[in-house]
């Protein structure tokens, strides 16, 4: 049995894997924290493995408060730079046998998608991402539409691709979106979506589109509790569940 605590617990997100973590029959909820609580309370209970879904303004300061309590860390939470990361890897070293996980994206089919995106972006002379989500998601573009990009783009630089044709030279607006390593990211805020991305690629005559969308939150569960899972046999720091699969 693992005994899990999650932070954000009464959140959209935290409440679904309060209640997946329940059902589990190999996992046990020691503690469901919130915006007021310490992590000391994780300790308390015995947490071995805390699942993050809080806010990108605390994610950070969480997890460096797990790892200093001797916690492995499963972390939803979006809004993560590199800085960010960078730091949370050089705390990691001074406690070896922890992980983190840090996933953008925990359907597996947003996982899938962003590893197939990778193999097909040396094969396009065009690539661009759509993410659609609910008008209440406080960051923009997602924390998944910003892992595709980035995988797009190191697999078009290992691969030597040309910069990607765009005689664009007047928007005023930002209508060509935000530009991610040289990959365009737009994002779409509309009631009724939930979490939504297309990947987009193209070449002389033809196009090829990934698509993805999870209808409801229960579909992020079985890839959170294969983080929770795994997350003790991955020490250091992980970003993206991919890392965790047989991919």
């Amino acid at each position: 049995m693992i005994n899990v605590a999650v932070l954000g617990a009464s959140g959209r997100m935290g409440s679904h894997t309060v209640r997946a973590v329940e059902a589990a029959d190999d996992l046990t909820m020691v503690a469901a924290l919130d915006a007021d609580d310490e992590i000391a309370a994780a300790v308390h209970a015995r947490a071995e493995v805390a699942v993050d879904f809080t806010v990108p303004d605390v994610t950070e300061a969480n997890v460096h408060a797990l790892i200093d309590a001797g916690i492995h860390a499963v972390v939803g939470t979006t809004g993560w730079t590199q800085e960010s990361l960078a730091r949370v890897d050089e705390h990691l070293r001074e406690r070896p046998e922890l992980g983190v996980l840090v996933a953008p994206n925990f359907a597996l089919g947003a996982v899938l998608a962003m590893r197939f995106a990778a193999a097909a972006a040396p094969y396009f002379e065009s690539a661009e991402v759509v993410e659609l989500h609910h008008p209440d998601k406080v960051d923009a573009p997602s924390g998944t539409a910003l892992h595709t990009a980035r995988g797009i783009a190191a697999a078009r630089a290992q691969a030597g691709a040309p910069a990607m044709p765009d005689a664009t030279t007047h928007d005023p607006d930002g209508a060509r979106g935000a530009n991610v390593d040289g990959v365009h990211v737009h994002a779409v805020r509309l009631r009724g979506m939930v979490a939504h991305e297309e990947i987009m690629f193209g070449n002389p005559g033809e196009a090829f589109t990934i698509r993805t969308d999870s209808f409801d939150r229960i579909s992020f569960m079985p890839g959170v509790l294969l983080g929770v899972r795994e997350v003790a046999g991955h020490p250091g720091l992980t970003v993206g569940l991919d890392r965790y699969m047989s991919l």
